[in-house]
């Protein structure tokens, strides 16, 4: 008697730690967040990401009825800001973006990296990916990406492609074009993209792989001549340029893409609920609006769908990081 009564109390009391338990969770999900929530963008406040996050960053602040406060850590390419927020508390109240390059090649171009990608961060979810677009000077005697190619393998070696820096998306996208064709270009990095696009305009370059805000316009006057943009779809900013895949080239695909992070530990319900969040801001029309001007296209999905394209991100670059020889130390 003095045993089956001691079994029924053992079971209400794991019965009764079992449903609280299961309250808890929605109820921790459903009174957070009740602070303002930090976002590290680990970025300079200029470029690209910056601005596609804050836009992102102003239509949750109102759903979410907090403040999202986004602060600038930028250095050796995300890593200086993305370690701070691995380091953070994980308790809903500090997240991170990352971007093609902190996430996906940053590992293959670092010796050491300060965090492991993959086991000290949580995905919450994709938001925003920015294709690269083949432009070159318009005295290039090119119209398409096949004619683009027979010149390139006629003038092997001599033709010069500006980027951002060694191991950016503009240097990679290159890499990757020219381990898809096998063909000699010699790379030109610059400290400020701003000068690179001016000097291909100027004639000293012959052609960049640069992100489509920072070309949009010089295409549109006629400064630049577009070949293909490096992306699945057509894009709103410049209809009319076809997509590596329409030009014969499908697997030639580059962007610089970002995502929100949470530091490793933070509770489930947490990552759902601004999982949620950042997926209808996605849908929000004036978002759309401001990101289809900017020339960025909207992404969203599932934690999990991050996790899987982070995946195959990581093996893609890792090969072409490799064939390129670049380093950083």
């Amino acid at each position: 008697m003095h045993h089956l009564l001691c079994s029924v109390i053992v079971s209400a009391i794991v019965s009764a730690a079992t449903l609280t338990s299961l309250a808890v969770a929605p109820a921790f999900a459903q009174d957070y967040p009740n602070k303002p929530i930090r976002l590290i963008v680990p970025f300079p406040p200029a470029g690209t990401v910056d601005p596609v996050t804050r836009i992102l960053a102003e239509v949750m602040s109102k759903s979410l009825g907090q403040q999202i406060v986004i602060e600038n850590k930028p250095g050796a390419n995300g890593n200086v800001g993305t370690t701070e927020a691995v380091r953070a508390a994980p308790d809903g109240y500090t997240f991170v973006v990352a971007s093609s390059g902190s996430l996906a090649t940053n590992p293959a171009l670092y010796k050491t990296m300060p965090f492991d990608v993959k086991k000290d961060l949580l995905p919450v979810a994709l938001y925003a990916n920015v294709p690269n677009i083949l432009v070159v000077h318009p005295s290039l005697p090119v119209n398409t990406l096949g004619e683009f190619s027979t010149y390139v393998k006629a003038n092997s070696g001599k033709l010069n492609f500006g980027s951002s820096g060694n191991g950016s998306s503009m240097h990679l996208a290159g890499e990757l074009y020219r381990k898809m064709t096998d063909t000699q270009m010699t790379h030109v990095p610059y400290a400020q993209v701003g000068q690179a696009t001016t000097d291909l305009i100027g004639g000293q370059l012959q052609l960049m792989f640069q992100l489509v805000p920072g070309v949009a316009q010089h295409v549109r006057k006629g400064s630049v001549k577009a070949i293909a943009v490096l992306a699945p779809k057509r894009i709103a900013a410049l209809p009319d340029v076809p997509t590596s895949a329409e030009a014969g080239m499908p697997g030639l695909e580059s962007s610089a893409w970002f995502g929100i992070l949470a530091p490793a530990g933070t509770p489930r319900p947490i990552i759902d609920r601004m999982n949620r969040e950042i997926n209808a801001a996605l849908k929000d029309p004036s978002l759309l609006k401001r990101y289809v001007d900017f020339g960025a296209d909207v992404l969203g999905g599932t934690p999990e769908e991050f996790a899987r394209f982070h995946d195959a991100e990581l093996k893609k670059w890792a090969e072409v990081v490799k064939f390129s020889g670049a380093k950083i130390d």
